[in-house]
């Protein structure tokens, strides 16, 4: 018996006090609309993007998860400067072995020029 009415008195704290806060919870208008979390520290536009700007880069978490546009603009911008970098990277080295050729050509022919 004691049990039940231990029971019967916690309900009803619990449904006056979700009452008091429904009812008393200041006005009925729907709070406004927050504003979205926007990246902060977006990756430099005047200057190539270096690994510390890579690891500084934090994405602010919205509803369900990172904001999509943020994280694809981020991507899409690191993509763009690798291929970039990559195609660079090609060029210097296939210079350098034209260099390296002609270097080597240049002194097979001293060195047969030498011999004679």
């Amino acid at each position: 018996m004691f049990m039940f009415l231990f029971l019967v008195v916690a309900l009803a704290v619990v449904v006056a006090a979700v009452t008091l806060a429904v009812v008393g919870g200041g006005e009925s208008a729907a709070l406004p609309e927050a504003a979205g979390e926007r990246l902060q520290d977006p990756l430099p536009e005047n200057r190539p993007v270096n690994r510390a700007d890579v690891e500084a880069l934090r994405f602010p978490l919205a509803l369900r998860g990172y904001r999509m546009v943020d994280v694809d603009d981020a991507l899409g911008r690191l993509g763009a400067e690798i291929a970039e970098r990559d195609a660079r990277i090609a060029d210097l080295e296939s210079a350098l072995a034209g260099a390296r050729e002609a270097t080597l050509t240049s002194l097979h022919k001293r060195e047969e020029g030498d011999h004679q």
